[in-house]
């Protein structure tokens, strides 16, 4: 059986949702992170780098969110959530599929990280930290992250999932990405067509059990 390592709060809820659509058993082991916000060490007896997700299937283990997705979908049976190839909906499809973790989340965990940075820091030198965190959000990430949102907005209107006409797993390749955007900066732009594309992804039962096995998820409400 496979064996899903998942921390919470984390893209790993896009594991569990992948599995539940291929209608695989599998088993989870969580992770609570630490005051750091980071995994814990017991991971790293998983897999060296110690990150999430990381799966378990007999004796093979597979780390990285989009080599995982392409196992499970090549291993178990995923030709239903992969646009017929040769077509425009499989291109679309496979930039989606690199763009989640190439292009979106680096900047979002830069948002992140840069977030943080003034609790990390002494007290006396929170205020200082403050400020070139803030500064650096503002003018460098913002920008970008601003770029990105307008361009999923442009590309949901093209049809109501990521792919075109139906749902795939780029969408949830990029249900992170776009879960945590929606909360890491905010807009004036009319979001109205992410969160309708949110509303169907979490109105999908796979999504929703997926839920229930994880746990805490924090974008599940967003």
């Amino acid at each position: 059986m496979i064996t899903v390592h998942y921390l919470d709060n984390s893209r790993a809820h896009r594991i569990l949702w992948l599995l539940e659509e291929l209608g695989v058993e599998y088993q989870v082991t969580v992770y609570p992170r630490t005051s750091e916000y980071r995994a814990p060490e017991g991971l790293k007896a998983i897999h060296p780098l110690g990150k999430s997700p990381v799966i378990q299937d007999g004796g093979k283990v597979v780390a990285e969110s989009g080599a995982i997705m392409e196992y499970l979908i090549e291993t178990y049976g995923g030709e239903a959530l992969v646009p017929a190839a040769g077509t425009d909906q499989r291109l679309r499809y496979r930039y989606w599929m690199h763009y989640a973790e190439g292009s979106a989340m680096p900047l979002l965990v830069m948002k992140l990280i840069f977030s943080r940075i003034p609790k990390q820091v002494p007290f006396f030198i929170r205020p200082i930290a403050r400020m070139i965190s803030d500064g650096v959000s503002r003018k460098l990430l913002d920008p970008q992250l601003a770029d990105h949102l307008d361009f999923w907005i442009a590309e949901l209107g093209k049809g109501d999932w990521f792919a075109g006409e139906a749902f795939s797993a780029a969408d949830i390749a990029m249900s992170f990405p776009v879960e945590a955007g929606m909360t890491a900066i905010g807009s004036d732009r009319d979001t109205s067509r992410l969160r309708d594309w949110m509303n169907r992804i979490r109105a999908r039962p796979a999504y929703q059990r997926a839920l229930a096995r994880g746990g805490k998820y924090r974008y599940s409400t967003s």
